[in-house]
């Protein structure tokens, strides 16, 4: 798989992940601070399918937040489904093995 289609395909899992997140915590809003927490449990699995990787929760915590911090740094206003998509692709995907 290219590593472009990989970027989309998590991209995608990661929008899921925000509207079920949404939905767990509709009464507040989507507020959660701890959602790192949340997003690794939601996704463990599935990630580590798609990345043909083997990582922890707690791994994926980090990642996550490194993420966070790093679009934040380097291009703040973009999409972030994407921006997470390919911080991953650029660690687990084609030739990053």
């Amino acid at each position: 798989m290219s590593t472009e289609n990989l970027t989309t395909q998590l991209a995608t899992l990661f929008r899921e992940a925000k509207e079920a997140h949404h939905e767990a915590f509709s009464d507040v809003d989507g507020a959660d601070p701890d959602w790192p927490m949340w997003y690794a449990d939601y996704l463990h699995k599935r990630l580590c399918t798609l990345l043909q990787a083997s990582f922890t929760r707690s791994e994926l915590v980090y990642l996550l937040v490194r993420a966070e911090r790093e679009l934040a740094l380097e291009a703040p206003g973009a999409e972030w489904s994407r921006y997470y998509g390919r911080f991953l692709a650029g660690r687990y995907g084609v030739g990053a093995r």
